[in-house]
């Protein structure tokens, strides 16, 4: 009994002395004490428990969120947050963790996981029936977490947290924090819908960053406005050390990313020190550009020096990979210039198209190769770039559902995108689409025109220089029948797109068209590579 009494007098007198501190009044009188903390607290409850309205306009935020994206339309992606009602829930567990209220804590988490999950499986379906399933620039933009992602994350967090304890604005706000979750969902939903991993993984990881950051800023900002657990109605220790664990446990996602960001700012920095100390005072490092994910780890950049402070690449990779003490792969566009005195405007003119056309050029390369491999359903570090000949190529995975078809569509998608670049995405090897002819003749259908252009384009890709073509005769005919003259017809047409037709049983690897005869003759099984 007298170790508990002195424990409290111990407590009561660490009070009376933080009480005095002028700071500690001013914040209790100035911003504690001009809040209404009970009415915040029911508001705040209220709206961020699941209900069928909750779970229904998160839903159709999202289908509308998915439509800007897969129509590349900012306006329509904005015109989905301003529907979205995310924000409730996720304030809700932030003020919920501030009041170490664990029940209001578990109905905040069921409220955002119904709505997330609901807004994946809604988007899923909007994609699976779409026929607009390429990755567009507005996608791929969401499928890696960076830097100025978790900043907009954070800064909508403290504005909404900020709207909702003063009541200014707190609609216009949920706009921001919805633009920091929405879209990424959508996504979520567009890479399970096309079983693109690569847009999977990416949207989920910048979501959960994302939410987490919210979640966690809106509780540090509710503290600073005293929201503590002192107004929780019911608070015992298993409940104190259960929020406890879960506000670390969501910290460690955030950890993670913000070390990993932060590591390739570092690395970054050192990079650029580095070439800046290698070239001297007098060279500027335009341009710089590093793929973290390659290994070894990819360092291109654009140096403009003078024309007596050239450096051998070789040198200077090794240099740089003591430096970084790991391996590295170093490309440098050096831009050498006059150094004497009559030809400053010259140099300046240089420089500046040096500078517009390394950074139009890296900014480009960087754009094709992240389209290119979310189209592809892999990583960037699997594409091929050929800068020189301003190519790029990717073996693409296997997507579930998708025909020859589908992977030259995607090609062609990519191919609009990257204007002045030619794009070859290599189909997984699969049965060849079906070619039919108009009902009683040789012509080929408008479909079968298409299929035969498909199949050409799949034997260029796989590099087989012929293909098989049931019915065509080893030797002309003088009076060709029905299915002949098809094979003929097919096989002109290949020939005209550069690929030899051969008959269907000496292709020796079964690279075989499937030609539709029609009812009067047996139609051929469908094959492909591998058959």
């Amino acid at each position: 009994m007298t170790t508990s009494n002195a424990e409290h007098g111990m407590v009561d007198t660490v009070k009376m002395r933080i009480e005095r501190v002028p700071l500690y009044r001013w914040w209790r009188r100035a911003i504690v004490g001009s809040v209404d903390h009970q009415e915040i607290i029911e508001r705040i409850f209220v709206d961020g428990k699941w209900s069928p309205r909750y779970a229904f306009m998160t839903m159709m935020s999202a289908g509308i969120a998915i439509l800007g994206l897969l129509l590349s339309s900012p306006a329509v992606i904005i015109g989905a947050m301003l529907i979205s009602p995310l924000m409730n829930p996720i304030l809700g567990l932030g003020f919920s963790m501030a009041l170490f209220d664990f029940a209001e804590m578990r109905r905040s988490l069921i409220a955002l996981a119904v709505g997330s999950l609901a807004a994946i499986l809604f988007t899923a379906l909007i994609v699976a029936i779409s026929p607009l399933q390429a990755p567009t620039p507005e996608i791929i933009a969401r499928t890696r977490p960076n830097l100025f992602d978790l900043a907009v994350a954070l800064f909508a967090s403290l504005a909404g947290t900020f709207a909702i304890i003063r009541g200014r604005g707190d609609t216009i706000v949920g706009v921001a924090i919805a633009t920091a979750l929405m879209p990424p969902l959508a996504v979520v939903g567009f890479g399970l819908a096309t079983w693109n991993m690569a847009a999977f993984g990416g949207a989920l990881a910048l979501f959960v960053t994302n939410f987490v950051t919210i979640a966690l800023s809106a509780t540090v900002m509710a503290r600073y406005y005293g929201f503590g657990h002192h107004l929780s109605s019911q608070q015992s220790w298993t409940q104190t050390f259960i929020l406890f664990f879960v506000f670390v446990a969501m910290a460690i996602p955030l950890g993670i990313s913000l070390e990993r960001i932060a590591g390739e700012a570092v690395t970054t920095n050192r990079v650029r020190s580095f070439l800046s100390k290698q070239f001297g005072a007098e060279a500027r490092v335009t341009q710089l550009e590093i793929d973290f994910a390659a290994q070894p780890l990819s360092v291109r950049s654009v140096i403009i020096a003078p024309r007596n402070g050239a450096r051998p690449v070789g040198t200077l990779q090794a240099d740089l990979e003591r430096q970084l003490d790991r391996p590295v792969q170093l490309r440098l566009d050096q831009v050498l210039l006059d150094p004497r005195a009559g030809a400053i405007d010259v140099q300046r003119e240089q420089l500046r198209q040096a500078e517009h056309s390394a950074a139009m050029e890296t900014n480009r390369i960087s754009a094709v190769s992240q389209a290119l491999a979310v189209s592809a359903g892999v990583d960037i570090d699997q594409i091929t770039i050929d800068r020189e000949q301003r190519r790029a190529t990717v073996n693409a995975a296997q997507l579930p559902g998708a025909t020859i078809e589908t992977y030259h569509a995607l090609e062609k998608r990519a191919a609009a995108q990257a204007e002045g670049w030619t794009i070859a995405i290599v189909p997984p090897q699969g049965a060849l689409p079906s070619i039919g002819f108009v009902d009683g003749g040789d012509a080929l259908d408008p479909a079968g025109q298409a299929a035969l252009s498909t199949s050409a384009w799949a034997a260029r890709r796989w590099n087989v220089p012929a293909l098989g073509v049931p019915g065509l005769p080893r030797l002309p005919s003088a009076r060709p029948n029905l299915v002949e003259r098809r094979a003929q017809a097919v096989a002109a047409l290949l020939r005209a797109q550069g690929i030899e037709a051969v008959p269907a049983r000496t292709t020796g690897r079964g690279f075989v068209l499937t030609v539709v005869q029609g009812e009067a003759t047996s139609s051929s099984l469908p094959r492909g590579p591998g058959s």
